[in-house]
């Protein structure tokens, strides 16, 4: 059965969320999918994909391990542990796999050394570029044939990477390209890793646009967020194998834990284990609606964890780090942009105290098959302006990338990306 276009009504009174007010003629869309179909669990509802379908695993890559198991696995190899670090070094420093740039390395037995620790796992498939070469989105084919993207930033004082944690998505949010095809599987925590060695490469090698003249910033990738494909936190231990192997100083790629945006929908459990690692990376909260009412359907995994159980989880993360928590809003025209939405949101997260969260919200990104549209400016400025005005923090969120399909919500692969991956090569 066809699914049809949302019809375009004020809420009725008998399901008014909790906190909206009177009728007021305020137009309310409903979520609904546009030119594709949603998958349903037996009972109807939107299906949640936690686990990973079993397919082939990637090769086991250096950055999989912790430094004393690769030490560990060139002892088994008969070679002296020492190799690790130059290993290290050539990857995490020099951006490279290549076995020819490894000249301090024996040459007998140097090809199948780096073959075996430093596997090939992204093949480039294809990118494009917009804001002057500012911005680049990379296509990426996996091991297996799965396609996954990134998108690389250059701002004034910093160089920031999106990175894709899963091959698809499994949260089925209604108004994202990425979760469109579901979950296809979890990506390695050697796969995040090489997406940012590969945008150090590079930058390094000058392919990403100028920085102006008072830039003193490092040619490299600075600041992490995970709000490529998939779900972070449903990707859990590799998720935070990768963030470790970045703020190794001394055996990853040294980076600060403070540049990482670990970003969830609300999985719960998952928020309150982020809590306990010590590792103060920025997290932020997926939130599009503060009504159950209308996140139910927006956010499909809000029928396992409600708003308010993610918006204490987000609390506690920053009572147990200091780390103030990022909130992110997609402004979507009539659906969620109301101002009594902004005034909700503003009083449930005074409820929970001052100073702990910044609010980002961002106009809706189109994406293909879909009729959902950006909220006016006007209106987004008056869901800022009352956020503000109640003591929260809040920043309209810059859309880079939009003309490349490569800002927030649009990571998907298309049947054009699917035919130029099928004549690309793995390795």
């Amino acid at each position: 059965m066809t699914e049809q276009p949302p019809v375009r009504t004020t809420t009725p009174r008998q399901v008014r969320p909790a906190g909206a007010p009177a009728d007021t003629g305020i137009r309310q869309v409903r979520p609904k999918t546009e030119g594709w179909q949603q998958a349903k669990d037996e009972t109807g509802r939107p299906l949640l994909q936690f686990a990973s379908p079993k397919r082939g695993k990637p090769p086991v890559h250096l950055a999989d391990l912790t430094h004393d198991e690769r030490v560990a696995k060139l002892k088994e190899l008969g070679l002296p542990g020492f190799r690790a670090k130059q290993l290290e070094k050539h990857y995490f420093t020099h951006y490279t796999s290549d076995a020819a740039d490894m000249t301090d390395l024996p040459a007998s037995g140097r090809e199948e050394l780096v073959a075996g620790m430093l596997p090939p796992l992204l093949t480039e498939v294809r990118r494009l570029e917009t804001d002057r070469g500012d911005t680049i989105k990379f296509l990426w084919k996996l091991h297996d044939g799965a396609l996954v993207e990134s998108v690389l930033m250059r701002y004034p004082g910093r160089i920031t990477l999106c990175v894709s944690s899963q091959a698809g998505c499994g949260m089925n949010c209604p108004f994202c390209a990425t979760g469109q095809a579901g979950l296809t599987r979890n990506m390695s925590a050697g796969e995040i890793i090489e997406q940012i060695v590969r945008a150090n490469a590079l930058i390094a090698a000058g392919g990403l646009g100028g920085k102006k003249r008072d830039d003193h910033s490092l040619d490299r990738v600075s600041n992490i967020v995970f709000m490529g494909m998939g779900e972070p936190l449903a990707n859990y231990a590799r998720v935070m194998q990768a963030v470790r192997v970045m703020v190794d100083k001394e055996h990853g790629l040294g980076m600060s834990a403070r540049g990482i945006t670990v970003s969830t929908v609300g999985l719960v459990p998952a928020i309150k284990k982020l809590a306990d690692e010590d590792i103060p990376v920025t997290f932020a909260l997926s939130l599009h609606a503060p009504d159950d009412h209308l996140r139910d359907e927006l956010i499909p995994v809000n029928s396992r964890w409600k708003v308010d159980e993610a918006l204490d989880a987000a609390r506690a993360y920053f009572d147990k780090t200091g780390r103030r928590v990022s909130i992110e809003y997609a402004l979507i025209k009539d659906m969620n942009d109301h101002a009594w939405r902004a005034d909700l949101l503003a009083e449930k997260l005074n409820a929970r105290g001052r100073g702990w969260v910044h609010v980002n919200p961002i106009p809706l990104n189109p994406t293909p098959g879909s009729i959902w549209t950006a909220s006016e400016v006007p209106v987004q400025n008056e869901f800022v302006r009352r956020l503000n005005d109640a003591g929260i923090p809040t920043t309209l969120r810059d859309t880079r990338g939009k003309e490349i399909d490569g800002a927030c919500g649009q990571l998907v692969a298309t049947e054009e990306d699917e035919a130029a991956a099928a004549v690309t090569p793995v390795g």
